[in-house]
């Protein structure tokens, strides 16, 4: 749970250049095109790292319900070979706001899973990195909505991804702070 209002949450998670100062594997992220806000339908890029690994992939906002629920959707490998869709929920509760993030794998390529399972073992088991994002955007949020001015940390080295359920047609996982 963060401390901050859910407007002071969705001021960050909608910016998606801020992405690197909470994330544990989204390095970086950029709107396309002339866009200047998330909005249904509109593109970014997200630039990504586990340990040595890199990677970019290309996302489109599917669901923008300020300041409630951001939703996207991920392509990666030639848009095809697997996607991912991505849901941060915000709940007001008494003294500050629950932050609920799920994931859903919606496609993988045959095969394609085991070659993630080998080449990114922190996707194993993304429990603790997805919940330590939570409470980083928790603590970012709180920080900015108690001096009213954004904290701009930088981005975090060497943290690690974990997910063992590429390829496993609609699995999902919850994490919330």
């Amino acid at each position: 749970m963060s401390r901050a209002p859910a407007e002071a949450v969705w001021q960050i998670i909608t910016d998606v250049t801020r992405v690197g100062e909470w994330s544990h594997e989204c390095r970086e992220a950029r709107l396309l095109g002339n866009a200047r806000a998330a909005a249904p339908g509109i593109r970014f890029r997200g630039r990504n790292r586990s340990g040595g690994l890199r990677w970019s992939r290309s996302c489109v906002f599917t669901v923008v319900e300020p300041p409630r629920t951001l939703a996207w959707r991920t392509a990666g490998l030639l848009g095809r070979a697997d996607s991912t869709e991505w849901r941060i929920d915000l709940e007001p509760v008494p003294g500050g706001t629950k932050i609920v993030q799920t994931y859903r794998v919606l496609h993988v390529a045959p095969g394609l899973d085991r070659v993630y399972w080998r080449l990114v073992k922190a996707h194993r088991d993304r429990r603790a990195a997805l919940e330590g994002d939570l409470r980083r955007l928790a603590e970012l949020a709180a920080v900015e909505a108690a001096s009213h001015t954004p904290a701009m940390r930088p981005p975090r080295e060497g943290s690690a991804v974990a997910d063992g359920s590429l390829g496993r047609g609609t699995e999902r996982r919850r994490y919330s702070a």
